[in-house]
């Protein structure tokens, strides 16, 4: 028997993880989320926002509630990576809060990665 390096997987990331995606929605550690969704380190919910060019820092009203607040919140843009409003971006970030946006399977496999180095961050993934 060889003494090589033994191969180990990391360790899940405390919290939601997106497994999959299926028709417009997202496959969420044992549930189908049809539409949006919402990721805190927490919890996975129901998102019904369905525009980037419409979204007003309302829409992540809950995001922004957590204690402590996010390093930054994970804009997941639909298919396509598509800016979000400035006076949205704007707000977020006059509340201490960055934001990064990217098409919505980029962003949840960011939110995988970034969940496993234990960054306390939220996202907010549109429908693809």
């Amino acid at each position: 028997m060889a003494n090589g390096p033994k191969m180990e997987r990391d360790p899940a990331p405390e919290g939601p993880i997106v497994r999959g995606f299926r028709e417009r929605g997202f496959l969420v550690s044992d549930r189908y989320v049809p539409g949006g969704l919402k990721l805190t380190p927490d919890d996975a919910r129901d998102w019904t926002a369905t525009d980037v060019a419409t979204l007003t820092e309302a829409d992540v009203a809950d995001l922004l509630a957590m204690a402590p607040p996010p390093e930054f919140i994970l804009i997941g843009t639909g298919r396509d990576m598509i800016r979000p409003p400035v006076a949205f971006v704007r707000a977020i970030e006059a509340r201490g809060v960055g934001v990064e946006a990217m098409d919505s399977r980029a962003a949840a496999r960011a939110w995988g990665v970034l969940r496993a180095e234990g960054r306390w961050i939220a996202a907010a993934l549109l429908p693809l």
